[in-house]
């Protein structure tokens, strides 16, 4: 690592914008940061842990895995030294379950473990973005000093238009560098 870079853990939530996971990670990784993939099974749906443990020569834990890669709360020690959690995507049900502290699966018992600053880039249907209970819990989180980076309008996966769709991976490196000037 360059006196620039940072050890950042990604979270990677079930959304179909989890290939950009990958990209993102990618990049990191490129810039010399030390990266850290935790993933939700609903994610596993959409990439392969083998993807990400590829592009980060580590291995990657999962609900699966929570145990077994590197002993017992894995998941939280990643975090110890960690200069940011990233969760990319992070789904309406993620935001709810950060912002009330329900902790039943690998990524948001990570998220409830990190001492760390935290950025998410949600990423949903554009009606689930504007319910009142998902911007409650935005709210929330906002109050607790979590970051945010998008949603971004365009073409969502279901066919329909507008806010929703996961920042793309080159703005949250742009948001990530604002949180870490240096970095």
């Amino acid at each position: 690592m360059t006196d620039q870079s940072a050890r950042i853990v990604v979270g990677v939530g079930g959304s179909i914008a989890a290939w950009k996971a990958c990209d993102l990670v990618s990049k990191l990784v490129q810039a010399g940061h030390e990266v850290d993939v935790v993933m939700s099974a609903a994610a596993e749906r959409f990439v392969r842990p083998l993807a990400f443990s590829a592009l980060t020569h580590k291995p990657v834990l999962t609900n699966d895995l929570w145990f077994e890669a590197e002993g017992a709360a894995a998941h939280l020690r990643i975090c110890d030294a960690a200069d940011l959690f990233v969760v990319a995507p992070c789904t309406a049900n993620q935001i709810g379950k950060f912002a009330h502290g329900i902790a039943d699966e690998i990524v948001s018992t990570t998220y409830l473990g990190a001492t760390c600053p935290v950025l998410i880039a949600p990423a949903m249907h554009h009606r689930m973005w504007a319910s009142k209970r998902v911007q409650a819990n935005v709210a929330i989180l906002k109050a607790d000093g979590v970051e945010l980076v998008g949603p971004a309008s365009g073409y969502l996966a279901e066919g329909d238009q507008g806010p929703g769709r996961m920042s793309e991976p080159a703005e949250i490196l742009q948001r990530i560098a604002d949180l870490r000037p240096g970095a």
